[in-house]
Order: C-alpha cells, then sequence, then structure tokens
C-alpha cells in the first residue's frame, strides 16, 4: 500500500500546484540520460569529461551546461590545448548540434517513471493539486520524453522545456513562473518546486515557492536503483547526507529520497503555522 494511502487529507486552500523537474525527479532513476551524453559529445571534439564532471552543472539548460562545462578549469584546458584558443560560442553551438540528436536518441531509454511517482501524482490530484514540470531538456527532447512518460502514467497539466523562455533557465524563476501563469495558480507562497539538483532548488527559492530536495532518485546520488540497493546501510547514509547537505544549501525547505515520500514532505510543510522559512532543514518522517 502506498505511503500515501495512510496520510489525512491534506488541508484545503494550503497549497495549490507542486511543480516537478523531470530526469531524476519524475523519472530517470539517477538522472543517467543527460549525464552519459555529456561525455560522450565532448568526447566527439576529443574533449574527456568524467561523469562526475558531467553532473555538476546538472539543472540548468543544456546549452548553459555545456558553457559551464566548458569553463571547468580540467575541461578549458583540454579545450585551450586541442584548439589553442578558449572556447568559443560557435563552440558551445558545435558541441549542443552534437548533443541534440545523441539525447533526443537516448531519452526514451530512460523514460520509466521512478518508483512511486504515479502514486504521488495521483494523490496530489485527490488533493485538488495542479501538477506542472520544467526541465533543462531542450524542447525537441521533452516532446519526446513527454508522450512516453504520459503511457506510463507521469502526465502533468504543463510542461516547460529549458529553451522555452527568452528570460532562460535555471537557477532563474522563469520556468516556475511560467507553470505557475499556465496553470493559473494566484500566489506562489502556495506552490511546491521538486527536484534532484541544486539549480533546481534555486529556480524554486528565486520564485517564491517551497521547495523539497530529492537526495536519492536523481543527480546528487547519481546511482541507479540496483547500485541503490547494493550499499550498505553506512554507504547509503553518507551518500544520502552528502546529496542532502547540497540541496539544503541551495536552499531546500525540506529534502527526502525520492518523490515516492512526497506525500509525507507535503503534510509536513502544510502543519507549519509559519510564514515560509529561509530553509528547515528538515527531513519527513
Amino acid at each position: 500500500m502506498p505511503t500515501s494511502a495512510l496520510l489525512p487529507p491534506l488541508p484545503p486552500g494550503r497549497f495549490d500546484a507542486v511543480i516537478f523537474d523531470w530526469a531524476g525527479t519524475l523519472v530517470d532513476v539517477g538522472s543517467l540520460a543527460p549525464t552519459q551524453i555529456f561525455v560522450e559529445a565532448f568526447a566527439a571534439f576529443g574533449i574527456t569529461v568524467t561523469l562526475d564532471q558531467s553532473r555538476g552543472p546538472m539543472g540548468l539548460s543544456k546549452r548553459d551546461h555545456i558553457r559551464t562545462l566548458l569553463q571547468t578549469p580540467a575541461i578549458a584546458t583540454q579545450w585551450l590545448a586541442r584548439s589553442g584558443q578558449a572556447a568559443t560560442a560557435a563552440d558551445i553551438d558545435a558541441i549542443y548540434h552534437r548533443f541534440m540528436p545523441m539525447q533526443i536518441d537516448k531519452v526514451g531509454d530512460y523514460s520509466a517513471p521512478i518508483p512511486g511517482a504515479v502514486a504521488t501524482l495521483a494523490w496530489l490530484r485527490e488533493q485538488g493539486l495542479k501538477i506542472g514540470s520544467c526541465s533543462g531538456y531542450p524542447r525537441q527532447v521533452l516532446d519526446v520524453l513527454l508522450p512516453l512518460a504520459a503511457a506510463q502514467g507521469i502526465a502533468p497539466d504543463h510542461a516547460v522545456a529549458g529553451d522555452d523562455l527568452p528570460a532562460g533557465g535555471r537557477p532563474g524563476p522563469f520556468m516556475a513562473l511560467a507553470n505557475v501563469l499556465a496553470l493559473g495558480i494566484g500566489d506562489v507562497r502556495k506552490c511546491i518546486k521538486v527536484d534532484d539538483t541544486a539549480p533546481g532548488i534555486e529556480e524554486g527559492r528565486n520564485a517564491g515557492m517551497w521547495c523539497v530536495g530529492l537526495a536519492l532518485s536523481g543527480n546528487e546520488a547519481g546511482l541507479t536503483l540496483d547500485e541503490l540497493a547494493a550499499l550498505s546501510p553506512d554507504a547509503l547514509s553518507a551518500v544520502r547526507d552528502k546529496a542532502a547537505a547540497r540541496l539544503y544549501a541551495a536552499g531546500a525547505h525540506m529534502v527526502v529520497d525520492s518523490i515516492a515520500d512526497l506525500p509525507r514532505a507535503v503534510m509536513c510543510l502544510a502543519a507549519l503555522d509559519t510564514p515560509m522559512p529561509a530553509g528547515h532543514g528538515q527531513r519527513a518522517a
């Protein structure tokens, strides 16, 4: 029985919407789809990028992600040695255009819902909440993912892609606020942003929303379900604590392991009879 089945109803009017990230939050445990593709895209230009380096800027729009990687000293040094000059805007475009077809081709392989996601979305809708979403994925990639996820029970009311808005993406508030407008929400303080990355949490805070971070299902842990299951209790706690610390540092009001735990977190936030705090550092009980 899902944990949400044991919870009382959410107090009426406390929240109006929950806005989710995609990879590592709703689908794709470990946020694997974009990570490996960045490694392969850079390799096509003779540049070695590790998986850990690839994960560093995760949550940004993919073009900004590439730009940030090229500014990393170890990668910038490689590029300078290869080309004789620092990476230019044209170089960013070239890597991006190499990345895009690879990501479009692979995103469907990582469209399976994270365990508990379908039940959690159903519970939120039972409470009368609207479901928004946004992603660092470009629109071409997100448009491939959306119908595949919908066929498996993940169908938000709205979805914003990382290149949809002239104002830009994370960590700015723009994609989250675009959901607010599309869903007709009158008060951002009645919205919860859920994300597995620091830029995604910063996005929610910059939009004036409550924020819940996901420690184990996404980019911060970067592990598959099998890899998580193989960890000893102490090792799992270490992974959880490291991920949670980064999400709290970004401004999360609460951190849980995955979307399966979100209903308890929502109930905990609903019980807080205070103005929105700067950040609680709480775990849902």
